[in-house]
């Protein structure tokens, strides 16, 4: 046998068995099984590479996979990069109610579909939806997974085979290349466009009315705002239309504003909130159905409300693909519990709206007792944070933030700490902005400031 042959046959034989290259990495907590795997695999690339002449380590190519697995792993992060609903860091927390809720239906029997006042079978979401209708005045309510899917459900419902009229301008695309031209056409629509990109009137739906027009769709673009030489047919120009026509008009508001009068913060409508639409005015302008989300400006988890007509409501609560996109008790469970914060006159404890009310005096010092704390190298300025998660576009809310000068790679490192800290960079320096950090957090973010960025 030739001597090359014989040296790779004595290298396969170094490698380890799987239990002791298990024994060799660090886990990171992962289950045994995702290790034992790994660490399989991890052996059969070396294997190979060896039978082609490398002299690979099987054990940092373990150490490798599981270092990335346990970043894939689902994590707290504290999030300082000024961004308050971060679609990419699961938006915004929900409030301990409503979390309680979640846990408690998710760890018990519950009563999802049974009504426990007559011992039978009930209606999934009954109360909730009950709650809904108080708070926007709709006459029915009903709740699915998200946004998208009460589009794609009432679409579905009363627009299957026939025409949908909407303006060009609101043909969005929104993250995750979802457009809506092709929910439409998955929904078994037909698309009618009309106006122009900046300019649509109430003629020019009128004119695209058909007898084969199931219904008028208004979306409101809450990802991006035209600006200049713009103009559109409003809300009750479209309910007087779609009324004299009678075919439904659907509005679908996007980020779950339940009232532009906030009244659960104090003051006036903060100047941000300018031109959002809002549930309860868009049902009072005659909209036959409203769609909103339950998270974003709701605060609330994900899901999807769909309210307005009682009789809409009923065709498409049974229409097959409700139960596809239905919600779990869970859900319910932390929506219900959101709700009645704002039932009771509670709904500035929400998270979301918490952390808008902070006053920037307030943020300000608590941004110099962390840079204190840190003992890094940095001051204070007036900057803006972002509302974000396809909510009030270009709108900011003033607040003081931390900014540290030719910070290299101190992203990366706070990155890279547990829990993770997702701060933003600016110019080469690092912004640190503290109003969607829990102050309960503070000192760990000043700890990981100073093992990050002291020099």
């Amino acid at each position: 046998m030739p001597a090359g042959r014989n040296l790779a046959v004595m290298e396969l034989r170094d490698l380890p068995s799987v239990g002791d290259l298990m024994a060799t990495v660090t886990s990171h907590g992962l289950a045994r099984e995702i290790t034992s795997d790994v660490a399989r695999h991890a052996i059969d690339r070396a294997r190979q590479q060896i039978q082609e002449g490398g002299t690979p380590d099987a054990g940092s190519l373990a150490q490798h996979e599981l270092d990335r697995l346990a970043r894939l792993r689902p994590q707290r992060v504290i999030n300082a990069g000024g961004v308050l609903l971060n679609t990419n860091l699961g938006r915004a927390p929900i409030h301990a109610d409503a979390a309680a809720a979640a846990a408690t239906a998710l760890q018990s029997y519950g009563n999802v579909e049974f009504d426990l006042a007559t011992g039978r079978r009930g209606g999934r979401g009954a109360y909730v939806n009950q709650i809904i209708t108080s708070l926007t005045g709709a006459e029915a309510a009903l709740v699915v997974n998200n946004n998208a899917g009460a589009l794609f459900l009432t679409l579905a419902a009363l627009g299957t085979g026939r025409q949908v009229v909407i303006s060009r301008g609101e043909l969005i695309e929104i993250g995750g290349s979802f457009r809506l031209p092709e929910l439409m056409a998955a929904a078994g629509v037909w698309l009618v466009e009309v106006g122009t990109t900046n300019r649509t009137r109430p003629g020019d739906y009128e004119d695209a009315i058909t007898p084969q027009t199931g219904m008028l769709l208004k979306v409101h673009p809450s990802n991006y705002r035209l600006v200049g030489f713009t103009e559109e047919a409003g809300y009750d120009d479209l309910a007087r239309l779609a009324g004299r026509h009678r075919v439904p008009f659907v509005a679908d508001i996007g980020s779950g504003l339940l009232d532009d009068q906030v009244p659960w913060v104090p003051g006036p409508p903060p100047a941000w909130l300018a031109g959002e639409p809002a549930a309860r005015q868009v049902l009072a302008a005659s909209a036959d159905i409203v769609l909103f989300s339950g998270d974003k400006l709701l605060g609330g988890p994900q899901a999807g409300i769909i309210a307005g007509s009682q009789s809409l409501i009923d065709r498409i609560g049974r229409h097959p693909i409700a139960r596809a996109v239905r919600c779990d008790g869970a859900t319910l469970a932390a929506l219900t519990a959101t709700l009645e914060l704002y039932a009771d006159g509670r709904g500035g404890e929400v998270p979301f709206w918490a952390m808008v009310g902070l006053s920037p005096a307030g943020l300000a010092d608590r941004c110099r007792a962390v840079l204190e704390r840190s003992g890094v190298s940095g001051y204070i300025v007036d900057d803006e944070s972002v509302v974000g998660a396809g909510s009030v576009p270009g709108q900011t809310i003033p607040s003081p933030v931390i900014r540290l000068p030719n910070a290299g790679t101190a992203w990366e490192g706070l990155l890279a700490r547990e829990p993770s800290i997702v701060a933003r960079r600016a110019e080469g320096d690092l912004i640190v902005d503290l109003r969607a950090v829990d102050p309960d957090d503070d000192a760990v973010l000043a700890a990981g400031l100073s093992a990050t960025c002291r020099s």
